[in-house]
This record gives structure tokens, C-alpha cells and sequence, in this order.
């Protein structure tokens, strides 16, 4: 069948058609600064499009993909009717939501209700479904929740030190995210080791400007770095990580802030932007600014390792051991030197790492040397194609193939 993936933001729409039977990207695309000028991306093996397009909203969006996707000269369909069914990629499904689902007005309403513990993501997704139901109300849809694979973390993990009454009547508690990619890393390195994922253990670093690390024990995670939102846990490229709640009334108290500008600062100025003060908070300049000696994009670099690290180590607690410590995301694929930081702390769980391997650039690849007692793997995430085989599942349960 030909699934249709969405991703949709505020002012974007990220999309790729999958054929789930091969697994082949049939056509990837994105349209950006949705509702200001409009550029719209799309590329095919034979056709790579990136021009203006007036999209005044997200329906207009879908309808020019779609007019795309169609197209006598650049389109890979004929009708809209060859789209069997589209994957939408949600963001937060709180409690209600351990798996993959047919979205239904019963599904939109329980993701509404929702909106409060992710007000930048779940509003944005649901502008995507809502312009696909009105452009193409006879197709299936199916939701795929980023929360969704963390949902087996116990209470010991995923509750805080609050009075419970606060988890009763709110739901306060950590969520953890990036699931998506979690599932599909880890499962993608029991492959490529020949394990059954429900025999190992796994520690996956989804390390991006946006960063999180999981602990999966045989198959279900028992905790992630990520909690209420996605702010708790790893310092990232703008967010500060874990932080004492006692420094943000004193910072509230010294500089005259209010809460909206005390969470702005935690969301946009934190991290290693913060840290290397103000200098970038991409780490490939970092890198390349502490090759030249600047000595606060080195400190937010070791910063980042450290922290990490300091995960990694909780983790195998957690889990009373490990078999696979991977790798991914943009730094996670992309940065050795960072991976080698990170691992020159792992000496105690009988790491060694092979430099050459870990220089290496692959879909997949082990950069740990043959004698280490834990692999320590590179995996390339694929978050749209596991989106992808989840929408199918639940196409398949509902009679479609």
C-alpha cells in the first residue's frame, strides 16, 4: 500500500510517500512558512522541486502537495484515491494513547484535551489532519504518537517527588518523547547485532539539537530523559536540561522575571547556546570554534558529553545492565568526537571504541572494538518509516492491504 506520512508544525508540513511493501521513499517534500511566503519542497528520483508557493494555511498546504503528488509530469499517482491511507505523527497522547490508532473524532477530541501539557505541538498536528479530512475525507487515517512507546515506563520512573494529588488531577508526570525514533533505533540495532529485541537491553541517545535518551529492556522502555515536556533531561541546543526549581525563583527574584519569561530563557537561550554564550547552538560551529580555542563552545561541548554520560550510566542502573549503547540523530550519527567524549566515560561497563569505525559513515555500523563487552552502535534514525509501518499495522487490523 502507498501511505502518505505527515508531519505537520505551526508553519510547516514535512511529508514522504512510503510503499510498504518494499519500504521505498516514493517521493519526500516540505512545505515551509506556511501562511507567510510559502516554499514548497519535493523530490523524487527523477525530479528535485524547491520554489515559492503562496499557502495561506495548511489546508492549501496539503492541497498543493497533493497537486504535486499528481502531477502528469513530476506527480507518482494518478487519483488521490491510490493513497491508501496516511500516517500522521502526533505528538503528545498523554495516558490515553499506548499505541497507534485509527483517528476518529473520538481520537481528535481525547488529543484536544491534551493540548495543555504540548500547546506548541498537538494544536499544530491537528491543523494537519484536519486539512487532510477536508481534502480527502474517504481515507483512512492513522495517528502515531511520539509519546506512545514510553508509555510502559512503571510509576517509580515516570512519577516525580509532588504530592500524588497533583498526578490525579493533572496528570503531572513524566511522558517522555522522541519515541518514535526510539522504537525504531533500537529495534533497527537488534537487527543489524541479530538479537531479539526482547532479549537485550538498550540504551538509545537520540542526540539533535533537540536531545533525549532511553533505556529499553526487552523490548519496552523503563525510562526516558525527557519528562512532563520535552524541556527535562540532556542540556540541548537552546533548552537547559535538568535544572533546580530553586535557581528559577532566585534568577525570578534578581532580574525581575516573570514565569512566560523565565520558560522563554529555559527554552531559547538555555543550553549550549546559553552555555557558549550566545555563540551557537549548533554543534558542528561549536566544533569548530573549540578547534580554535574558543573556550566556551569547548565547555558546552563538554558539558553536553558529560551529561550524557551521566544518562548512559543511570541507565544501565536502571536496567541492571546493558547489551547496546546507540547512537543517533543529527550529533548522535554525524559528531565522533562527541561519541568518543561520551564513551571515554563508559570504561567501567568494558567500552573500548574503534576510531576508525567510529569515523565511519554508514546507515548502520558498529564502532565498538570486537573485545568491549557492550556494542556501542551508529544508527541512522528513520522516524518517517517507522511512522510508516505502525500506520500500515493499523491499516491492516482495519482490513486495508
Amino acid at each position: 500500500m502507498k501511505i502518505l506520512v505527515i508531519n505537520s508544525g505551526s508553519s510547516s508540513l514535512k511529508f514522504q510517500v512510503i510503499d510498504s511493501e518494499s519500504e521505498e521513499v516514493l517521493v519526500k517534500g516540505l512545505c515551509e512558512r506556511i501562511g507567510i511566503d510559502g516554499i514548497f519542497t519535493y523530490r523524487t528520483d527523477k525530479v528535485s522541486i524547491k520554489e515559492p508557493v503562496a499557502m495561506k494555511n495548511h489546508t492549501e498546504a496539503v492541497n498543493t502537495l497533493l497537486e504535486a503528488l499528481t502531477d502528469s509530469e513530476k506527480g507518482i499517482i494518478n487519483d488521490y484515491s491510490e493513497i491508501d491511507v496516511i500516517g500522521h505523527r502526533l505528538v503528545h497522547g498523554g495516558e490515553k494513547f499506548t499505541g497507534s490508532v485509527v483517528v476518529t473524532d473520538e481520537v481528535i477530541e481525547a488529543m484536544t484535551e491534551c493540548n495543555d501539557l504540548a500547546p506548541l505541538h498537538n494544536p499544530a498536528n491537528l491543523v494537519g489532519v484536519d486539512a487532510c479530512r477536508k481534502l480527502m475525507p474517504d481515507t483512512l487515517m492513522v495517528g502515531v504518537f511520539d509519546t506512545a512507546f514510553n508509555q510502559t515506563m512503571e510509576p517509580k520512573a515516570y512519577l516525580y517527588g509532588l504530592p500524588y494529588r497533583y498526578y490525579e488531577k493533572y496528570k503531572i508526570r513524566r511522558y517522555g518523547f522522541h519515541g518514535i525514533s526510539h522504537k525504531y533505533v533500537s529495534q533497527r540495532a537488534a537487527e543489524f547485532m541479530r538479537q531479539d529485541p526482547k532479549d537485550v537491553k538498550t540504551i538509545v541517545c537520540h542526540l539533535g539539537n533537540g536531545a533525549s535518551i532511553s533505556a529499553v529492556k526487552y523490548g519496552k522502555v523503563v525510562d526516558n530523559s525527557m519528562g512532563f515536556t520535552p524541556l527535562e533531561g540532556l542540556v540541548m541546543g537552546t533548552r537547559c536540561g535538568d535544572v533546580d526549581p530553586g535557581a528559577l525563583e532566585f534568577l525570578a527574584k534578581k532580574e525581575n522575571l516573570d514565569f512566560p519569561q523565565i520558560m522563554a530563557i529555559l527554552n531559547q537561550e538555555s543550553g549550549v547556546l546559553g552555555i557558549s554564550k550566545n555563540f551557537s547552538s549548533d554543534f558542528r560551529e561549536l566544533k569548530d570554534a573549540e578547534i580554535k580555542y574558543n573556550e566556551k563552545a569547548a565547555l558546552a561541548r563538554e558539558i553536553f558529553a558529560y551529561k550524557v554520560a551521566k544518562y548512559v550510566g543511570s541507565y544501565a542502573a536502571a536496567m541492571n545492565g546493558v547489551d547496546n549503547i546507540v547512537f543517533t540523530a543529527g550529533v548522535g550519527e554525524n559528531d565522533s568526537d562527541i561519541r568518543q567524549e561520551i564513551c571515554n566515560y563508559l570504561g567501567f561497563l568494558g567500552i573500548t571504541i574503534d576510531e576508525l569505525k567510529n569515523r565511519e559513515q554508514a546507515e548502520a555500523v558498529r564502532i565498538s572494538e570486537g573485545t568491549s563487552r557492550v556494542n556501542v552502535l551508529v544508527i541512522r534514525t528513520n522516524e518517517e518509516l517507522e511512522i510508516a509501518r505502525e500506520t500500515a499495522e493499523v491499516a491492516r487490523q482495519a482490513g486495508i492491504s
